[in-house]
């Protein structure tokens, strides 16, 4: 049977806020198997998109090699009922817009994006956290297992704990969304100028301080009880419940953008000590309870792999599974699954799921090779003969790759598809990648990806199994080898480390062998190939674009090696500007006025700048087609250094003439 999953809402605005149905994706599933897998982020361009999934839908039936109609049938990540219930209160908040029923916007986007006249009888609407606990325990490879769903909300719970086991998900317990510790998470971090989508850099700050400086604040918030039960004690109706003890004792919360200080660490270390405290609560009981030595851990969440860690060194379980997109991403990928459920499908056990690469690839050799020429006029293309040796030889001379191939990765981890990779050992790799390409604060840590056969020799695995192949756990490095590996060991020892094996990923297995062997260390450092403005790069033209709008040294996409052929700023005459979407511009003037416009992005939270009145003059005549030396004529200096700053934070797009 082949179905579809889907998550994301309806595009009833364009700014709808962003937190509301975010994650927005399209996994195909064909009898049990997860054959493609994509988020509409690394199409739209928009960081945890709740756009529907256009791109993300036509590329799983592409990678297939299916139309619509061979679609059993399509599942989506959510109830009916709540979807029917959020979009009648979005028409009460904004009573000029007249919204259909979920089934009939599902229908209706099916039919005029795909020319798919799907059967209403043929839309399923799972259950949230359902979606999730299947879409982790179908790819676990585990005949039975403890499946832990925890996040910040679906429908009316917040956490739920399922048996799973002889093809049934049995629910042992659910716990309400007032208990919500992903909501309180995401609320709480607002106190170290951080927000919704930030969790993760706060999760890295946590180890730099000391959780025993605010613990009894953190205490004083939640209440564990017998039996895995909890509470978290509520604030005034509509106020954070963190506000009222960190006010009382003049906590300097932090604005965007300022210096983080001792105080803002020590906040972050104790909010991460209480999840840890009241998550493993919440775990060690249905362990015990169960007697269960196997657990699946899913939902936003199962993201924090400081948490994961904890749950390995507890030693409750033989073996843990964490799937790679546990996030609402994945909860299509389950959708999928519950449709197919619904029909009287079987849940067929497949292999542990032990690749992400199930999105699209960079296209054929050919493909690539004229993608690359047609910027022939700002790099430089060669073939090596071995293209995998030369980029060992490359960084293990200090250079910075920007490493595209194959298909991309599903989840927000890039794993050797779509990264950018580094020596591994010097410190100061960590502060030059920070600092050059991601644009981020110092404090945040890379991740080392090592192959299978050195892993327990840098780092400790611990005695449970897991799947190590998708940064989902910290583990600690070992103690004698974190100075050599100084570019990846946080503060604290520890590393979110990715076993890279031949079978998951042979190039990249193979271009970390051949590092070690020309280093002695076959660990290299591996983050997210993307700047700080955009997700993970997906296309030929996305890893170029990112490469030559930060400092990355040298660019490989597939056989091919790419270097920058002069400044980029004094290059940008012969290529052609064009609006994103998204891209809006904006002036406010008086007849006779010369002022200043403004760029933005018509998303929720979407960036805006102010640009000089020469540059939105250009802006305002782009058609697409037009370079910018026959918009501009001579361009001032200042006037590049602006175009080329709205290209690195992706307002606008710059490609070759074609």
């Amino acid at each position: 049977m082949l179905t579809l999953g889907i998550s994301g809402h309806f595009d009833l605005l364009p700014d709808l806020f962003r937190s509301y149905m975010h994650d927005a994706a399209a996994c195909l599933v064909a009898d049990g198997e997860l054959v493609a897998a994509v988020e509409e982020e690394r199409y739209n361009r928009i960081k945890k998109t709740n756009r529907f999934p256009t791109g993300a839908v036509r590329a799983c039936l592409d990678l297939a090699g299916v139309r619509p109609q061979d679609v059993d049938a399509v599942g989506y990540y959510f109830t009916e009922e709540l979807l029917d219930q959020g979009l009648r209160n979005f028409q009460l908040t904004a009573p000029v817009y007249q919204v259909g029923s979920g089934k009939d916007l599902l229908l209706d986007r099916l039919r005029t994006r795909f020319d798919w006249d799907l059967a209403p009888d043929r839309a399923v609407f799972a259950r949230h956290h359902l979606a999730h606990a299947w879409s982790s325990f179908a790819r676990s490879g585990m005949s039975d297992a403890l499946v832990v769903v925890m996040d910040g909300r679906g429908e009316d719970v917040s956490t739920t704990v399922f048996a799973a086991g002889d093809g049934e998900m049995r629910e042992l317990r659910s716990y309400p969304v007032p208990h919500s510790l992903g909501l309180f998470y995401q609320d709480a971090i607002g106190h170290v100028g951080y927000g919704f989508g930030d969790e993760y850099k706060v999760m890295g700050l946590a180890p730099y301080g000391d959780p025993a400086t605010y613990r009894e604040q953190f205490r004083s918030l939640y209440a564990l009880l017998p039996d895995g039960g909890y509470e978290l004690i509520p604030g005034l109706p509509d106020i954070n419940p963190t506000v009222a003890p960190f006010y009382a004792i003049g906590f300097p919360s932090r604005t965007a953008g300022e210096p983080v200080t001792q105080e803002h660490k020590d906040f972050a270390a104790g909010l991460q000590e209480m999840l840890e405290t009241v998550a493993m609560h919440v775990i060690t009981h249905w362990a015990r309870q169960t007697g269960a030595t196997r657990l699946c851990f899913t939902g936003g969440v199962a993201h924090n792999s400081s948490l994961n860690g904890v749950i390995l060194r507890s030693g409750l379980f033989e073996e843990v599974f964490v799937h790679p997109s546990s996030n609402d991403a994945g909860s299509a990928e389950g959708a999928a699954i519950v449709a197919a459920r619904h029909f009287g499908a079987p849940l067929t056990r497949v292999a542990r799921l032990t690749s992400a690469s199930l999105g699209r690839d960079l296209g054929t050799p050919d493909e690539v090779e004229r993608q690359l020429s047609a910027w022939n006029g700002i790099v430089d293309v060669e073939r090596p003969a071995d293209i995998v040796d030369a980029t060992a030889e490359l960084l293990a001379g200090g250079a910075v790759v920007g490493w595209a191939h194959g298909r991309s990765e599903f989840g927000p981890r890039a794993l050797g598809n779509r990264s950018i990779l580094a020596d591994a050992r010097p410190v100061e790799n960590r502060d030059r990648i920070n600092a050059m390409v991601k644009k981020r604060e110092a404090f945040r840590p890379f991740a080392p990806a090592v192959t299978t056969e050195a892993a327990a020799t840098y780092f400790d695995l611990t005695g449970t199994a897991a799947e190590h192949g998708f940064m989902s756990f910290v583990v600690h490095v070992q103690e004698d080898r974190r100075a050599e590996l100084g570019a990846v060991t946080h503060v604290d020892g520890t590393a979110r480390v990715q076993v890279v094996s031949p079978e998951a990923n042979a190039r990249f297995h193979r271009l970390i062998t051949r590092f070690g062997e020309l280093t002695g260390t076959p660990v290299v450092l591996n983050t997210s190939f993307n700047n700080n403005a955009e997700p993970i790069v997906q296309s030929v033209d996305d890893a170029l674009t990112c490469f030559l709008t930060t400092e990355i040294d040298v660019l490989v996409v597939e056989d091919f090696l790419v270097r920058r052929r002069e400044p980029v700023d004094r290059a940008l005459d012969d290529l052609v500007p064009a609006f994103r979407p998204d891209t809006r511009l904006r002036k406010d003037w008086q007849p006779g006025d010369d002022v200043s416009g403004e760029v933005y992005l018509n998303f929720s939270f979407g960036p805006s700048t102010t640009v000089s009145p020469a540059v939105f003059d250009l802006l305002a005549a782009v058609d697409g087609e037009a370079t910018i030396a026959s918009l501009a004529g001579e361009l001032t200096d200042e006037a590049r250094a602006e175009i080329l700053a709205l290209w690195q934070r992706r307002f606008i797009t710059l490609t070759p003439k074609r």
